[in-house]
């Protein structure tokens, strides 16, 4: 049975008001009097409810993050930047993969708001963003990470994905590729629209160049594979010679359909880039090339909004809500013909 407040108190000779006190507010009780509580909750080993404690106080003292993807480190590397940035406030992170399903996504929405989250972040995964809407006005704000938000009512930290799909494809037209093939999708996840959007910026601006895309059905190693494999089945005069891969688990799947398991040469015979830069990217058999975006500092951007908002929201003051936008950058390996 669980040692109850109650208990501490008789085993300490003090009333609930004092044991709460300690707990809570040690400060006003006298020194003695805490020595002896505290010895009293270490030898029955008491556990404090601290769920029930903050459920009075109207909010936990925990961070919703939802992520399209825990496998993809680029999302951990989110999770890392939001977690250093909640600790310094005393706050803890809880993690949900969404697994790019929507009604995953909408299943950890409800059980974060369950649970009277201080707040959530969220990498959404369509364009509907009217229900993260709704949940700050009954009283959960939300901030978008990876994701610019077109609504007034919520914050967002994101990455120009449109200038990232373009660096990458202007990086291919320099070193002279002009048969160019876009791997990615689904292309409802906003990302993955605004990188082609910005390779077909960058295509347009070369007459001789083309830019085909090559449709997945998930932002994954194996969705890249089974592309890689597409392509590496084509005569040589129809393959392309060069990928610009949505992120860098799909350049993955696709360096390995083509170079472990379909003899061809990166970048000699197809030169490949992908997007996020993960740690995985340089370590490669063929290191990547890659848009660097800077995801801890994303998701330490993202959790430091809500955090001011929770702050004007307790003060009485009306939240500000921001658009953080970084800017990609460019990073040249041996699978474009660069150095490590």
């Amino acid at each position: 049975m669980a040692v109850s407040v109650r208990d501490v108190a008789l085993a300490a000779s003090v009333s609930v008001g004092t044991v709460s006190n300690v707990l809570n507010r040690p400060d006003k009780v006298a020194p003695a009097t805490v020595e002896r509580v505290l010895a009293a909750i270490q030898d029955l080993g008491f556990v404090r409810n601290d769920a029930a404690r903050q459920l009075r106080a109207g909010r936990s003292r925990s961070i919703g993050l939802v992520v399209l993807d825990v496998r993809n480190p680029f999302f951990t590397d989110i999770a890392r930047g939001a977690e250093d940035r909640a600790s310094e406030d005393g706050m803890n992170v809880l993690l949900g993969n969404s697994d790019e399903k929507l009604a995953r996504e909408t299943s950890y929405l409800d059980s974060f708001e369950e649970q009277r989250v201080h707040g959530l972040v969220v990498s959404p995964l369509d364009e509907d963003l009217t229900r993260f809407a709704r949940l700050a006005e009954r009283g959960t704000p939300v901030v978008l990470v990876d994701r610019e938000s077109p609504e007034e009512s919520l914050s967002s930290v994101a990455v120009d994905d449109v200038e990232g799909g373009a660096l990458a494809v202007e990086h291919l037209l320099s070193i002279g590729r002009r048969r160019i093939a876009f791997v990615g999708g689904p292309q409802g996840i906003r990302q993955v629209a605004d990188r082609l959007e910005g390779a077909r910026k960058a295509i347009a601006q070369v007459p001789d160049a083309s830019l085909e895309v090559v449709a997945t059905t998930s932002l994954s190693v194996l969705e890249g594979r089974r592309a890689g494999e597409a392509l590496r089945e084509r005569a040589a005069a129809d393959r392309p010679d060069a990928v610009f891969a949505a992120n860098d688990l799909l350049a993955t799947g696709v360096l390995q359909a083509l170079v472990m398991m379909g003899g061809l040469a990166v970048p000699d015979d197809v030169a490949l880039i992908g997007y996020d830069d993960i740690d995985f990217a340089q370590a490669a058999v063929v290191p990547l090339s890659s848009i660097r975006q800077p995801a801890v500092l994303m998701g330490y951007t993202a959790v430091d909004l809500l955090m001011r908002e929770t702050s004007d929201a307790a003060s009485g003051a009306a939240p500000e809500r921001q658009h953080v936008v970084f800017r990609p950058e460019l990073v040249v390996r041996e699978s474009t013909g660069g150095g490590s």
